[in-house]
């Protein structure tokens, strides 16, 4: 997909220089820093949720589970 968009010409001239170095051209420089910042992000969203999800409930086994695990694992050769 094509886009226009406005950069700081700082920006632009570093960035292209970056791409020069890297011998890719700047689109493909444009993309993955988007796709890094676009990961990283979603990974930030999904830590807050699962944050959320953990800071409202107990993390603590159920004694029922807790024996069965015992169990299983009394079995087990080390």
């Amino acid at each position: 997909m094509k886009t226009d968009i406005s950069i700081p010409n700082p920006i632009y001239h570093a960035a292209e220089r970056l791409a020069e170095e890297l011998g890719i051209s700047l689109s493909e420089l444009y993309t993955a820093a988007l796709t890094a910042y676009v990961s990283e992000h979603v990974s930030k969203n999904v830590t807050e949720k699962l944050d959320d999800v953990y800071g409202s409930e107990p993390s603590t086994f159920e004694p029922e589970l807790i024996k069965m695990q015992i169990a299983i694992l009394e079995h087990e050769q080390w």
